[in-house]
C-alpha cells in the first residue's frame, strides 16, 4: 500500500518552503509532509523585501535592513522615516538554504526532486503523479505556476504584466547611502505604463537597482535592461560600474478572483491562490499571513479552508488602481506622489497591509486625486471584483457535487512571486 502523507506541497519555491515552514513550527510539527519541487537547489533567483514592525520567523536570514525609505516623484524628493518600522531584505538563495536546512531537522519532512504531471482530488485523499509514481496526501497545497493555465476575462476584470528586472551592481566610486533605501523613483518616461525603479543599497559601492513595468503586452529583456542603463547613468549619475549578479521574472497582476480550492483535497497557495496583490506585486509578507492562517485552520477546523477572506474595500481599492494603470497609466506617478507627499508613512503601511483602521483608510483615500476614481467606479468590471468574489465553501460544494474537472498542470521552477519593492 503507497503511503499516505498528512500533507503534499507542490512546489518548493517561496509558497511552499513557507507553508511547511510554519507547519514546522506548530502544533502539526510531527505531521508527514512531502514536498516536490522539479528544482532541488538553492538558486538566488529573486529578492524578498517587505517592510515590519515585529519579529518574524526569518530575521536571522535579513540580509539587509533600512530604517529610512526615499520616494521620488512629481516635484517631490523625499526621504522618510520608518519610525517603529524597517525595510527588510532576504535574499532568495539564504531563504531556500535557510528553511530547507530548518526541515531536514524533521524526519517526518522528505523532499522529492522530480515533475509533478498530474493532481487528482477525492473525497478522503488526493494523488499526485511525480515522473510516473503516484503519492498519496490527505491535502495537498499546490503553488506551481504557469502561464498557459490563465485564462482572463477581459470583459468583467483588469489585468496586466508586471516585469521586474535587477542588477546588483558595485561601483568603484562610493554613489550610495547604504542606510537609505529608495522604495519607488520615478524619474523614467511613463509612456502610459507605470513604470519605476527601487534601489537597495547594501555600501557606499554596492547595490541592488530594479526596474519595475506594469503593462498590457509583454516587454523585451532588452528595454528593461536599456532602462537599467540609462537610470543608473542619467538619474543616479553612475558612469561606471560592474555588474555581480541579475534577476528578472514576469507575473500576472489582476483583480480576477483564483480559486483557492481545484479539488474537495486541493488547495492553492501563492500566485495561483490569489497571494500576490493586484495593485502593488508584493506577496512575500501575503504567503506568510496566508502559511499562517492556513495552519490556524488545520489546528482548530481539521482543514485548511477555515482562513479569513480577503477584504473587500481592499479589493476595491486594487480594482481601482487597475483601470487606472490600464487607462491612464501616466497617472499612477502623480498619485504616488500624492500618497507619499499627504500621508505618514504609518498609515501608508496599514493601508498596503490590509490593515487600515477605518479612519485611516477615509483618510488616505480623501488624500488622492479623486476624477480618475470616480470615473472608475462607474464601471461596471470593478463592482464584480466585490459581488463575484469565490467562496470557499461553495467551490468546495461544487467539487463535492462534480461541478468541475480537476486541472493537470506541468511543474515549473518559478513560482511567479512578485519581486516585492
Amino acid at each position: 500500500m503507497m503511503k499516505l502523507y498528512d500533507f503534499i506541497i507542490a512546489g518548493g519555491g517561496v509558497a511552499g518552503l513557507s507553508l511547511a515552514y510554519h507547519l514546522s513550527h506548530s502544533p502539526l510539527r510531527d505531521s508527514s509532509i512531502l514536498i516536490v519541487d522539479k528544482n532541488n537547489g538553492c538558486q538566488n533567483d529573486l529578492t524578498l523585501s517587505f517592510w515590519t514592525n515585529q519579529a518574524t520567523l526569518f530575521d536571522d536570514i535579513v540580509y539587509r535592513s533600512w530604517d529610512q525609505l526615499r520616494f521620488v516623484g512629481d516635484n517631490l524628493a523625499k526621504t522618510i522615516n520608518l519610525g517603529h518600522y524597517r525595510y527588510q531584505m532576504i535574499r532568495g538563495s539564504d531563504f531556500y538554504r535557510f528553511v530547507r536546512q530548518e526541515l531536514s531537522a524533521y524526519p517526518k519532512i522528505e523532499f522529492l526532486p522530480g515533475t509533478i504531471q498530474r493532481i487528482e482530488g477525492g473525497d478522503e485523499e488526493a494523488k499526485v503523479w511525480v515522473d510516473g509514481q503516484i503519492y498519496r496526501g490527505q491535502w495537498v497545497f499546490d503553488s506551481r505556476f504557469k502561464w498557459s493555465d490563465l485564462t482572463f476575462d477581459s470583459t468583467r476584470y483588469h489585468y496586466l504584466k508586471l516585469h521586474f528586472k535587477g542588477w546588483e551592481i558595485v561601483s568603484p566610486e562610493p554613489v550610495f547611502e547604504p542606510q537609505v533605501a529608495t522604495l519607488l523613483d520615478f524619474r523614467t518616461p511613463q509612456q502610459d505604463a507605470p513604470r519605476f525603479f527601487y534601489v537597495l543599497p547594501f555600501s557606499e559601492r554596492r547595490a541592488l537597482v530594479e526596474y519595475t513595468l506594469f503593462s498590457r503586452k509583454t516587454v523585451s529583456q532588452s528595454e528593461c535592461e536599456h532602462a537599467l542603463r540609462d537610470y543608473i547613468g542619467t538619474s543616479l549619475g553612475i558612469k561606471q560600474y560592474r555588474i555581480l549578479q541579475q534577476e528578472g521574472g514576469l507575473i500576472p497582476v489582476t483583480d480576477q478572483p483564483f480559486p483557492r480550492q481545484m479539488g474537495p483535497r486541493i488547495m492553492t497557495i501563492g500566485t495561483p491562490g490569489g497571494r500576490v496583490k493586484p495593485s502593488t506585486g508584493y506577496a512575500f509578507w501575503r504567503i506568510q499571513q496566508d502559511s499562517a492562517n492556513i495552519v490556524k485552520s488545520l489546528g482548530q477546523a481539521g482543514h485548511p479552508l477555515a482562513i479569513p477572506p480577503d477584504p473587500a474595500w481592499y479589493g476595491l481599492c486594487d480594482s481601482l488602481m487597475l483601470h487606472v494603470m490600464q487607462g491612464h497609466g501616466e497617472q499612477i506617478k502623480p498619485i504616488f506622489t500624492a500618497l507619499f507627499k499627504n500621508n505618514p508613512i504609518e498609515r501608508v503601511f496599514h493601508f498596503l497591509d490590509e490593515a487600515a483602521s477605518a479612519w485611516e483608510y477615509l483618510a488616505l483615500i480623501a488624500s488622492l486625486p479623486p476624477r480618475l476614481f470616480l470615473q472608475a467606479l462607474g464601471q461596471t468590471k470593478i463592482w464584480g471584483r466585490i459581488f463575484e468574489r469565490p467562496n470557499l465553501s461553495d467551490l468546495a460544494a461544487k467539487w463535492r457535487w462534480g461541478l468541475a474537472v480537476t486541472e493537470s498542470r506541468l511543474s515549473t521552477p518559478n513560482e511567479g512571486i512578485a519581486p516585492e519593492v
